[in-house]
């Protein structure tokens, strides 16, 4: 199957997401399938879903009516989860795209990525870890601007790491470099476009949570990697401590 024509099931918790962000978010699918089921769950009796009330028939997204029975529960996360393990097992689908801030669906995306299905996590700067790292991808609403179009991934410049924090973020160093040793050559080169590839493999990663476009910006900021380009493939190694780094043959 042809990556345009993976279906994915689009579902969002109206609660703990902005409606500004909609054409972000279906651009950003548009990268991986089709949003052939839309739904969006919340309250609709409440002021706050107002913004998403109003582009719900825009974007042709079935809103989902859930009450709030017990004060301090949050009715619509149960809803929307029901619903997602309905879709997993009465759909043939290819991913799930799950739009919240809220780090209870965490379980959720694990259970979907035990069946092989990817998820694309969406969600605000205040999303908590565990549900980030639990995603295939995941992307922060604030890196992307709302007239995002598939092919140029804008950013938002504002949210740019200097390459001092890139390199204060142990994590990420690790997450690189480990990419980098895994899939380098015997002159110790590799290729970005492997590098992209294994670290998509191992975590949740998209160089627009940290400001950049492009993977390449990264390793460029951080200023501890060589990099060759050669007909139009980009190579990346550690730097060398001696002057004698081979180039690509």
């Amino acid at each position: 199957m042809q990556q345009s024509e993976s279906k994915i099931a689009l579902l969002i918790d109206a609660d703990n997401a902005p409606a500004s962000k909609i054409d972000a978010i279906l651009s950003e699918i548009a990268k991986y399938g089709v949003a052939n089921i839309r739904k969006a769950y919340g309250n609709w009796k409440s002021p706050s879903l107002k913004g998403w009330e109003n582009c719900l028939h825009e974007y042709a997204i079935h809103p989902v009516q859930q009450f709030d029975y017990t004060k301090g529960k949050n009715a619509t996360d149960a809803a929307l989860i029901i619903d997602a393990m309905d879709l997993l097992y009465t759909q043939r689908l290819d991913g799930f795209a799950i739009v919240s801030s809220d780090c209870d669906f965490t379980p959720l995306v694990m259970r979907i990525l035990t069946n092989g299905l990817k998820v694309y996590g969406f969600g605000e700067k205040k999303t908590p870890l565990p549900f980030v790292y639990a995603c295939s991808i995941f992307l922060y609403l604030e890196t992307i601007d709302r007239t995002v179009e598939p092919e140029t991934s804008k950013v938002n410049s504002n949210v740019k790491k200097t390459g001092k924090e890139l390199k204060q973020d142990t994590k990420l160093m690790n997450l690189l470099r480990g990419a980098v040793e895994r899939t380098q050559d015997d002159n110790g080169w590799s290729n970005l476009a492997e590098i992209g590839v294994h670290i998509a493999n191992q975590a949740s990663f998209d160089s627009r949570n940290y400001g950049y476009a492009k993977l390449s910006g990264i390793f460029e900021a951080i200023d501890l990697f060589e990099i060759q380009r050669k007909n139009k493939i980009i190579y990346v190694r550690k730097k060398l401590k001696s002057n004698s780094s081979k180039k690509i043959p």
